[in-house]
């Protein structure tokens, strides 16, 4: 295999319609990313619900704290 072998992509790869730097802001804004186990993903379909559920779960932390 040369350099050239290297450098190029394979065909079914289309980037035209990629856009540079799409999610730089909220990485450096600073993001945690989390793989979630299959079982899991089933039930929450995307971060959004993640996120409510999570702060659900806080909350309750919370209030245990505050009660304890």
């Amino acid at each position: 295999m040369n350099q050239e072998d290297n450098d190029s992509l394979r065909g079914e790869y289309d980037f035209s319609d990629g856009v540079r730097s799409k999610h730089y802001d909220a990485y450096r804004a600073g993001t945690n990313v989390v793989l979630l186990e299959p079982d899991v993903a089933k039930v929450f379909k995307d971060s959004a619900a993640v996120n409510k559920a999570l702060r659900a779960i806080a909350q309750v932390a919370r209030d245990q704290q505050n009660t304890g």
